[in-house]
């Protein structure tokens, strides 16, 4: 049974035969010729749900799919934070691989594309949890959660089960910080890292902060034994220095520094990377960040390390300088959005390592395209830019020998890829062997 309520159209209790699934982990229907998006349905299923333009929200499950188990979260449903906590395990990454072969045909590109690897390990060691206050209310009224799906509303939380056990301690920290600020009473973020040494938080929205507050905030983080908060960037107390391993090399990041989301997909991300790079002498890490790949390939390369990040940059520079049995690292601060390195300034290194941000690296790949670099390893977040900066490098003259998809972020939409691509050989010997 429907029917057409308000000025919006929605159409309350559609019957709907769900096909696919698509790129954001929603069930794909057609409703009178048009696609309609429904969050936390299956292929396979059939449902009922209320339908706002292309957006269905779900309602009753009047026949499931064999792939629907129950979730593993109480917030599931709520929370925006997974997509597909109801999907069995060979199905979901099934669908994961799809979505990283699935964008490599759309660019017209034939490549192997590996088994998708699970690097959840124990969990995530870094979280963004979001903390708003209710109208007219103030301390015990704080939500401290995630937002919902497509909303600004938070969702309050007092558990999550991707977490890593090192995070426990950060649910109840960040309501605390909450309350100690409510004072301030704007939307607050807090990003929390796990550390070796502690809790490292960082917090986002306050805006400046006036002193009772910066007191209130140092005495609260002795309380809650944080090894440092910093708010946006500048450090309002650090009790201990945070620490971070990486390769067996002792990494102090700065504030809000980017960390791959669990120990176990920075491993398997390195060791893909490492395993590619063998043999490379001289090797050039653009978007290297604080060096989850520099410090591990300085082992055995001379390595130049590029972001536009100049604390990160100088974080790592610090690392590689205390670190024993290093080959010589050199940094560089450079937008490479803007200023990519130019094909002359390439020539030098016989492997590049690409890891930018979701956005891709259309411009560096560009200038890669038509260089003698022998040997790409590009590292992505985001199946669309890197199979658009794959079909650059082709088109360029490199093959695409392997992809491997691997799996840090369980139960999202979220894939981190690395490829490989190889010079098939340099442009003045391929114009003779075609000559």
């Amino acid at each position: 049974m429907r029917r057409v309520d308000g000025p919006g159209n929605t159409v309350f209790g559609a019957k709907l035969e769900i096909d696919r699934l698509g790129q954001r982990g929603e069930g794909i229907a057609r409703y009178n010729g048009r696609a309609v998006y429904v969050p936390h349905a299956l292929p396979g299923e059939t449902v009922l749900a209320n339908i706002d333009g292309d957006r269905g929200a779900l309602n009753m499950v009047e026949h499931a799919s064999r792939d629907r188990v129950e979730p593993p979260c109480r917030y599931y449903g709520g929370c925006g934070g997974c997509a597909l906590q109801v999907l069995a395990p060979e199905a979901y990454m099934d669908w994961k691989r799809g979505l990283v072969s699935d964008a490599l045909v759309h660019a017209g590109i034939d490549a192997p594309v590996a088994d998708i690897v699970p690097a959840h390990g124990d969990g995530r060691r870094r979280v963004s949890l979001h903390a708003r206050y209710r109208p007219a209310i103030r301390g015990d009224a704080v939500l401290v959660g995630f937002m919902r799906a497509r909303s600004h509303e938070v969702v309050a939380i007092e558990d999550c089960p991707v977490l890593s056990p090192s995070l426990d301690a950060a649910l109840p920290a960040a309501g605390k910080i909450a309350v100690a600020l409510a004072s301030v009473a704007k939307p607050l973020d807090l990003l929390i890292t796990a550390t070796g040494t502690g809790l490292d938080v960082d917090l986002r929205g306050a805006g400046p902060l006036p002193d009772p507050a910066r007191l209130a905030l140092s005495r609260l983080a002795e309380r809650l034994d944080l090894a440092r908060l910093s708010n946006h960037g500048e450090v309002v107390i650090e009790r201990r220095a945070p620490e971070l391993s990486i390769g067996g090399v002792v990494l102090k990041p700065p504030p809000g520094a980017f960390l791959q989301a669990t120990q176990a997909g920075e491993d398997t991300l390195a060791g893909l990377v490492q395993e590619a790079a063998q043999g490379a002498r001289r090797i050039a890490d653009l978007f290297s960040g604080s060096g989850t790949f520099a410090l591990r390939l300085a082992a055995g390369a001379r390595v130049h390390a590029v972001e536009h990040d100049g604390a990160a940059l100088q974080a790592l520079s610090r690392a590689a300088n205390f670190a024993t049995g290093l080959k010589a690292v050199t940094i560089e601060q450079r937008d490479l959005f803007r200023r990519p390195l130019a094909q002359a300034q390439l020539q030098d290194f016989d492997c590049v390592v690409l890891d930018p941000p979701r956005a891709g690296a259309e411009a560096q790949s560009r200038e890669l395209a038509p260089s003698n670099v022998p040997l790409v390893v590009s590292v992505s977040c985001n199946a669309q830019t890197f199979a658009r900066d794959a079909r650059i490098l082709i088109d360029g003259g490199y093959v695409l020998e392997w992809v491997t998809p691997v799996d840090q972020f369980l139960h999202s939409p979220h894939v981190e890829i690395v490829g490989v691509f190889r010079k098939i050989a340099p442009r003045k010997t391929r114009r003779r062997l075609l000559g």
